[in-house]
């Protein structure tokens, strides 16, 4: 494997040569290490069936399966399929325009997985990419006065604002469905800014998609200005996407991108005229803890 710094971003890594049928544990582990010191590890030029996309999550850890079935691949479960164009029998497979606000995958859940790896298989010709915020970068741009506010306090993720309306829904009270949303995925307190285990770095834990507020140690609500602050500090609020700390990954056919979800958030690149578009993700629980402490 060749892996070379991205020219002209603000973090990642292309790596060319890299064949699943021959890569070994030692590749592994590099691509993983690249992962968390370099944020986006992208591997080039990949073929992958899905059952082989599954089978290279496998390989970096446990793979977990997104929650809701709407979202499965109907062959490969494991994969998580974003898509706005129909089968051949005009079905629709996986769910169209996910991702168009800022969050951390799984965020909204108790235990939250290291890695995401996302594999575009319909490539838009124009409109392609996606936009990641490095939250340890974040952090450390802080001022002292929000660095401080934050210690102690934990920020509660939701997935009520952005759940996807699924076929069953249609025609049900809007407050049965918004009670079984809260019963099955209730909102989960995460620290604000933890230490990330394979780097040491602190992370700010939040996201403009999915951190309703922040609570103190005792569970106090705390002023919901300090989490806009934290938001537009770190750029989420910036509608512009020019804000410093924004990076836009761009990707052509072929690529596998692989990301730090402890230390990212990521927000899909749509616009109004959407082109095709068809990405296959798979999730996966590292060898760390999410941070430590969890689930002790």
């Amino acid at each position: 494997m060749k892996i070379l710094r991205q020219e002209d971003k603000k973090f990642g890594v292309t790596v060319e040569g890299f064949d699943l049928t021959t890569a070994t544990e030692a590749d592994f582990e590099e691509i993983k290490n690249r992962v968390y010191s370099d944020k986006i590890v992208v591997l080039r030029n990949q073929h992958l069936s899905s059952p082989e996309f599954a089978d290279l999550g496998r390989r970096l850890g446990t793979v977990e399966t997104y929650y809701e079935p709407m979202y499965q691949h109907p062959e490969v479960s494991e994969i998580f399929v974003s898509s706005n164009v129909a089968s051949s029998d005009g079905t629709q497979v996986g769910v169209p325009k996910t991702g168009k606000f800022w969050h951390a995958d799984y965020q909204f859940m108790p235990n939250p997985f290291g890695l995401t790896l996302i594999y575009p298989q319909v490539v838009p010709k124009k409109n392609r990419g996606t936009f990641f915020i490095d939250m340890g970068r974040a952090y450390e741009g802080l001022s002292d006065e929000l660095k401080h506010a934050v210690e102690g306090t934990r920020a509660v993720q939701n997935v009520s604002r952005y759940f996807k309306i699924r076929p069953e829904d249609v025609y049900r009270p809007v407050g049965e469905l918004v009670d079984e949303i809260q019963a099955k995925t209730p909102p989960s307190p995460h620290p604000t800014a933890f230490k990330h285990p394979a780097t040491g770095e602190t992370v700010l834990y939040i996201s403009e998609g999915f951190t309703t507020g922040l609570i103190d140690a005792d569970g106090n609500a705390l002023d919901k200005s300090l989490l806009t602050a934290l938001l537009e500090a770190s750029g989420q609020l910036d509608d512009t996407f020019e804000h410093e700390n924004i990076h836009l990954q761009t990707f052509e056919q072929g690529d596998l991108l692989v990301w730090d979800n402890r230390s990212l958030v990521h927000r899909a690149l749509h616009t109004a005229t959407p082109e095709p578009a068809v990405s296959h993700r798979v999730t996966v629980y590292d060898q760390y803890p999410f941070y430590e402490g969890l689930g002790a």
